[in-house]
């Protein structure tokens, strides 16, 4: 486990997420906009949405058929409109238009899941935190860190083989691991750093 986690360090020494934004409001909005969809398309949306919802209170008094138009091409665009309407108002209503800053305050926020909770927390308020999104989850199967398919166990589980000061780094860079090398039909093992470690039975010889 240290060695992987050493090899991914140093393969991505300052792993960031890959959502452009300026500030954790703008965060928050983009990563609930990238449920089924790529953090690429979110990125070429978000331009044009920020420059026109600057604030929590902007987005909570959003017209649901103009903000509908902006955010379309990031699919199920109806129920995401919603979620970011809902989620502005919450943010004005309980918390003074400031997203707070406790996985349990977080969640219930409309359209927040423990992933996004834990995408804030690590990335935004500098607390150790372990985002589970369907690369982690392929990646730490195939390294053996975990048996399940709950993002819950598998979160649990990477807690528990991952030191807690390196949560938010390692959980990144697994990410970032599955979303360049280790693909889901056709990994990259020739260019893989952690090869020799790797202990997937799926993987191809070399």
């Amino acid at each position: 486990m240290s060695r992987i986690l050493a090899a991914l360090e140093q393969a991505r020494p300052t792993p960031r997420v890959e959502l452009d934004h300026e500030s954790p409001v703008e965060l928050l909005m983009a990563t609930i906009l990238s449920a089924q969809c790529t953090d690429q398309r979110v990125n070429e949306v978000t331009p044009a949405l920020f420059r026109r919802y600057r604030s929590a209170a902007d987005f909570a008094a959003a017209k649901p058929a103009e903000l509908e138009t902006v955010v379309k091409s990031t699919g199920f665009y109806k129920n995401k409109t919603k979620n970011l309407i809902k989620c502005g108002q919450a943010l004005v209503d309980r918390f003074a238009g400031s997203v707070p800053q406790t996985m349990e305050e977080l969640v219930t926020l409309p359209g927040v899941g423990r992933k996004t909770a834990n995408v804030l927390l690590g990335h935004c308020f500098n607390q150790p935190s372990v985002v589970v999104d369907t690369h982690v989850k392929r990646v730490a199967n195939r390294l053996g860190f975990t048996a399940s398919d709950d993002p819950g166990r598998i979160e649990v589980d990477l807690q528990a083989v991952i030191p807690p000061a390196q949560w938010t780094g390692g959980a990144q860079r697994l990410l970032l691991h599955g979303r360049y090398v280790c693909l889901a039909r056709r990994p990259k093992c020739q260019e893989c750093l952690i090869y020799p470690d790797c202990p997937w039975k799926g993987k191809a010889l070399r």
